[in-house]
């Protein structure tokens, strides 16, 4: 029993392995990609395109792709946070510290029937980033969640055990 309770202070945590896995690649890439993907988008296009819409919808565009490139710049925070954690350049308690400073609630779209208005491109990149940062508060849910309380769970046979010697003691 003592080789067991040294062995499990060696447990190796799922949340702490999370960031080396190839899911949390796939999410690295696409939120940078997503990132450029904007700034060139509305460098570009987008720039062109909201020149073309009235009055009412140019100041629904200029306040969605504010909030557009507010949510993406907390997003790549987070996963360039996590990255630092994969590539062992900080620990992910200090990632944990560092992380209140992300607000991966921030900038959610406005209502609906304004957002249809926006050039189709921009709806898309609102609806592609607000997917990824569902995607990212999953992931920090079960990273950053605090580890199981291993002492309220205890040894399920110690009820039993209790109850034979206490048959046998009688």
């Amino acid at each position: 029993m003592s080789e067991r309770s040294q062995g499990d202070t060696h447990l190796v945590q799922f949340s702490e392995r999370l960031t080396n896995s190839a899911a949390f690649g796939s999410l690295f890439r696409e939120g940078m990609d997503l990132v450029e993907e904007t700034a060139a988008y509305l460098d570009g296009v987008g720039r062109a395109e909201a020149k073309a819409l009235d009055r009412a919808v140019s100041l629904t565009y200029a306040t969605e792709s504010m909030r557009l490139t507010t949510r993406l710049m907390q997003l790549a925070s987070w996963l360039l946070l996590h990255r630092a954690v994969k590539e062992g350049e900080m620990t992910l308690s200090q990632a944990n510290r560092e992380k209140t400073k992300v607000k991966l609630s921030a900038a959610d779209p406005g209502p609906a029937d304004m957002i249809e208005k926006l050039p189709a491109q921009l709806q898309d990149l609102i609806t592609r980033s607000m997917d990824l940062q569902a995607r990212v508060r999953r992931l920090d849910s079960s990273i950053h969640a605090p580890p199981p309380d291993r002492t309220a769970i205890g040894n399920p046979l110690v009820p039993q055990l209790n109850a034979l010697k206490a048959a046998f003691e009688r």
